[in-house]
């Protein structure tokens, strides 16, 4: 991880469980660090202070993260979120399988495709 710490990585991960279920699996939370470490700091700044703002809500689940779901910080981990999982990554030694699979897109291209995750600095 370059830029969440233990703790903010577990917050991250339980966000984006929450926000679409069944992405735990797929570690996203490694996407997201990768994603956070590329970022002008202005940017970076306000996606970690959007995950720090839904921490509290999120530990009461899905009823709690309910009453920010129109809220800016919500907007932006939903989006990293659905990101994360729906780019099909799946991170190094995690369980899997990615959300093509899950949702069966096999598309004669995208079946093709390698997926080629050292852009963010994620080894394949």
């Amino acid at each position: 991880m370059q830029v969440l710490d233990e703790h903010r990585s577990a917050v991250v991960r339980s966000l984006c469980e929450l926000i679409v279920p069944g992405s735990a699996r797929v570690a996203p939370e490694v996407y997201i660090d990768a994603l956070l470490a590329h970022m002008p700091e202005g940017a970076r700044a306000a996606a970690l202070a959007a995950v720090d703002a839904l921490e509290g809500p999120a530990a009461a689940g899905s009823e709690g993260l309910a009453e920010r779901e129109r809220s800016p910080e919500f907007m932006l981990v939903r989006a990293l979120a659905c990101e994360a999982f729906y780019s099909d990554f799946v991170a190094p030694g995690a369980s899997g399988p990615g959300a093509w699979e899950e949702i069966d897109f096999k598309p004669p291209l995208a079946a093709r495709l390698r997926k080629d995750w050292s852009y963010l600095g994620v080894g394949s």
